[in-house]
């Protein structure tokens, strides 16, 4: 196999829209329907699961690095902001959250974040509102973990101070 340039390589964290922060294992290649494959493994150690992704294929699928100490820092402040809660429907708002959470961008994961978090003295969320939030909130930890080397529960925390610090702003 000829040395090709990649634009993920192995033991390199990448995130995934879909599912978000996991780490590429290996390249390899595979015969499928008598076409020779090149894929990108990739392993998601926290769900326990692992993808293959064709190398030619990963970017249009909206694979990517994870993002910039400056997109993190971006995603803090966005964190910071006024949450923004229109006035539709729930399942549209709802479909909107999901769409952002598997967009892979960390601003939009930020963003429901911010506008799903709830302190103790407002009222309770839905079932379906505290399965987004938590979804975005895993994501948001996650890469926000692997992009300053801490693990993901320190990331969690220094999250939840800046929501409950906006909060008591408020």
């Amino acid at each position: 196999m000829s040395k090709k340039k990649y634009d993920f390589r192995p033991n390199e964290f990448v995130v995934y829209p879909a599912h978000g922060v996991g780490k590429v294992v290996s390249i390899e290649e595979q015969e499928v329907a008598g076409i020779k494959l090149e894929l990108f493994v990739i392993s998601f150690e926290k769900d326990k699961m692992t993808l293959r992704v064709p190398t030619n294929k990963a970017i249009e699928v909206g694979m990517r690095s994870l993002s910039s100490p400056e997109t993190v820092a971006q995603a803090m402040t966005t964190l910071k902001g006024k949450a923004r809660v229109k006035r539709a429907m729930w399942s549209r708002r709802a479909q909107e959250y999901e769409q952002k959470i598997n967009s892979g961008d960390l601003i939009a994961i930020a963003e429901v974040v911010r506008d799903l978090h709830r302190n103790d003295e407002q009222r309770e969320q839905s079932y379906s509102e505290r399965q987004l939030y938590e979804a975005a909130l895993e994501r948001l930890s996650r890469e926000f973990a692997a992009v300053s080397g801490a693990d993901e529960s320190e990331a969690q925390r220094e999250i939840d101070d800046v929501l409950m610090a906006r909060a008591a702003a408020a």
